[in-house]
């Protein structure tokens, strides 16, 4: 028997079937970016480092990246990424709101990350955080946890790279934030635009039939909010 919580979860959780994509180099700001423009929304974060991080401490290696370590730290670096994939299949089920953190050197994946995701019903967003690159190396090097900064580099330009070829694949859903040092506030917009994408409603008939489905195997007759 199910309780009445377990009866909710999925078709009760604020932004189901909403995805965004994070791109940016290392010491690009991300993760404060994330909190500032997307709190309260219900989206689960999707982050191999934060778990990659933790073990990282664990193993007391440093957390400086250094190559001497390397062949300690791959294991640890699988370990992250297998249980941050079966944490996101765990939201896909229940078809929760996500925000895949990465940083977007690859567009490949992102983008046949995105084609799976609409094929289940999503809709999917970028949200692009831009810096100089003296910006994002001094943020890198300054941080707890850092790469060298011949990484460092190479990850900006292929992110910089990337940058038209998001804006083509994501159109209407996709937005940039200069995070760059300024006293300008830039998050409030950003902030403003990621809600606004998030009132829109899900056209998707995947979307709309998955939910219609899971009202009916779990007796629900009210349908969720927006649906």
């Amino acid at each position: 028997m199910k309780y009445f919580h377990e009866l909710q979860e999925g078709l009760q959780d604020p932004n189901i079937f909403k995805a965004f994509f994070l791109a940016g180099g290392p010491g690009s700001g991300k993760s404060y970016v994330v909190k500032k423009t997307t709190g309260g929304t219900g989206l689960k974060i999707v982050n191999s480092d934060d778990v990659f991080e933790k073990l990282i401490k664990k193993a007391n290696l440093s957390l400086k990246m250094p190559d001497d370590e390397s062949d300690e730290r791959e294991p640890l670096r699988q370990r992250a990424k297998k249980t941050t994939a079966k944490r996101q299949d765990n939201y896909l089920e229940e078809r929760l709101g996500l925000i895949i953190d990465g940083t977007g050197s690859s567009y490949d994946k992102i983008v046949k990350q995105s084609i799976k995701l609409r094929q289940l019903g999503y809709d999917t967003h970028m949200i692009y955080v831009n810096t100089s690159l003296d910006t994002a190396l001094e943020r890198n090097a300054n941080r707890p946890r850092s790469v060298p900064k011949s990484v460092a580099i190479i990850k900006w330009k292929e992110v910089q790279a990337n940058m038209g070829k998001f804006s083509q694949h994501f159109k209407r859903n996709f937005i940039v934030v200069d995070n760059n040092d300024s006293k300008e506030d830039v998050m409030t917009p950003v902030f403003k635009q990621v809600k606004g994408l998030l009132k829109y409603k899900v056209d998707s008939p995947l979307a709309h039939e998955w939910v219609q489905n899971q009202m009916k195997l779990r007796g629900i007759t009210k349908a969720p909010k927006g649906w």
